[in-house]
């Protein structure tokens, strides 16, 4: 069991790109999602299949814990249990100013949004910014994966 500290940003431009090699598709549904409670997340990341519990956020942290799944499991999770409630997308991990960054390209109902991570040790841990990184969102449930499989990025209004 372990502390997950994660901010999120939405990433601004395309220079991150040049850090970077091929991403690992990931396929993630939701067969239980709240923000103010728990969250039961399948995965499909490559030919790895993972199931994760989550607690709710407090700042930027919650409490984690993911598991090993065979693949084929996760697979038929994600086409009879999730109900749609599916994410799509492209997830690039490397190193950057010090840190491991995830960015993840989304495509599906939520194309045109991506966004970048960090994992911290805790809340209060500081960090350079790269220069592709914009607007900080790890406040915003909006940018919540388990949010945008119910409500895509394509379905807000501007």
């Amino acid at each position: 069991m372990k502390m997950e500290i994660e901010r999120k940003f939405l990433v601004k431009n395309d220079s991150w790109r040049q850090l970077v090699g091929t991403g690992l598709l990931c396929e993630q549904g939701y067969l239980s999602s709240s923000i103010d409670e728990a969250t039961v997340r399948v995965r499909r990341m490559g030919n790895q299949g993972f199931l994760t519990l989550k607690g709710p956020t407090e700042g930027v942290s919650r409490l984690e814990m993911e598991y090993p799944i065979p693949v084929e499991d996760a697979e038929t999770m994600l086409r009879m249990l999730c109900n749609g409630r599916t994410v799509s997308k492209v997830r690039y991990r490397f190193f950057c100013e010090g840190f491991t960054w995830e960015v993840d390209e989304f495509s599906g109902m939520n194309e045109g949004l991506v966004l970048a991570e960090i994992e911290l040790e805790n809340e209060e841990q500081s960090f350079d910014r790269p220069g592709w990184l914009g607007q900080e969102v790890s406040h915003d449930s909006r940018y919540f994966n388990a949010a945008l499989a119910h409500q895509p990025f394509k379905s807000w209004r501007t």
